[in-house]
């Protein structure tokens, strides 16, 4: 018997992601995919890439009786109003892929959704807060030091995104005739992901010193961190093998990475390289995968006891 599921806010990106792995997926069925200004219309009108594998139409209406497990993928701060005036029955598992629920202070029974992380607290969860995308690159890349509590020293942070991070709904700075052949800085140190990777971290904001940059393609994000650290490049290597050796989809490289090694699967790749007294780590995700919908499928594997890659197999492009 399948897990049905339903989807509010069924015409982003994330959303889009979402169906494209759910529908092949083993074990799901999908009950609605929700959108208020789509209603009635074809999904494929909006997710084109989806022609040929499903057939389903947006509704406008929703009974969250029937289904089992629910993600929500509308804006930030739409997902807190919506838990707020629905009846939610006490059986269905929420996957909020918004970051309404992500802060410690505010989550409301949520458990921050990353797996490196917190995977025994994700199993036994009935609501996930997924984490942001940047958050999730920095701190698989960060968190075998934390781990040892070996982040004595401040923490410096560039880390670009393509223009897909910025959501379906157009804007100046995420239309094609300003994004492309052209990067730029935006929200420096104290973009709204700093306060997640911190409370995960253990570690105070100001120590975190985060370049965000807008790049110039749809998906992906390469993020380098460097900070001080005692260990030799053999110490730092053997920790983060240790740190990840159980993880499903980070994984360490000795080889120099490469956005198209990630994009379009669920793995974050890390590499390792030491410069004197300072340890570079190199973290690559698909923004809208491990940054988002692959990740919330990986935390809905996880809440349901199936194997963690199931609907997950998918493999990157060499060119």
């Amino acid at each position: 018997m399948k897990t049905k599921v339903g989807i509010i806010g069924g015409a982003g990106y994330t959303a889009g992601e979402l169906l494209r792995l759910l529908i092949h997926h083993p074990h799901v069925e999908i009950g609605f995919v929700h959108s208020t200004s789509n209603a009635g219309n074809p999904i494929t009108d909006i997710h084109e890439g989806l022609i040929g594998d499903t057939d389903l139409v947006f509704t406008g209406r929703y009974d969250l009786h029937p289904v089992d497990a629910l993600f929500l993928c509308s804006a930030h701060g739409d997902s807190r109003k919506f838990i707020e005036s629905n009846d939610i029955p006490g059986s269905l598992k929420i996957i909020d892929l918004a970051m309404d629920y992500r802060h410690k202070a505010t989550a409301g029974g949520f458990v921050y959704g990353l797996p490196e992380l917190n995977k025994p607290a994700i199993q036994k969860a009935g609501r996930i807060a997924n984490p942001g995308c940047f958050a999730t690159a920095i701190q698989l890349a960060l968190l075998p030091m934390a781990d040892k509590n070996a982040l004595k020293h401040e923490i410096h942070v560039h880390a670009i995104t393509g223009s897909t991070g910025a959501g379906v709904k157009p804007a100046a700075t995420s239309h094609f005739s300003w994004r492309n052949n052209n990067i730029s800085v935006y929200k420096a140190f104290e973009h709204q992901h700093l306060q997640e990777i911190c409370e995960s971290l253990n570690q105070a904001a100001s120590k975190i010193n985060f370049i965000p940059v807008r790049g110039d393609f749809a998906r992906g994000i390469f993020a380098s961190v460097y900070t001080e650290c005692d260990w030799s490049l053999e110490e730092a290597t053997q920790v983060y093998s240790n740190f990840y050796k159980d993880a499903a989809f980070t994984f360490l490289t000795d080889k120099n990475v490469a956005l198209k090694q990630v994009v379009n699967t669920n793995k974050c790749v890390l590499h390792l390289e030491k410069h004197g007294n300072k340890l570079l780590i190199l973290s690559v995700i698909d923004n809208l995968l491990k940054g988002a919908s692959g990740q919330a499928v990986q935390n809905f594997n996880l809440m349901f006891g199936w194997d963690e890659k199931a609907g997950l197999n998918l493999k990157s492009s060499a060119f």
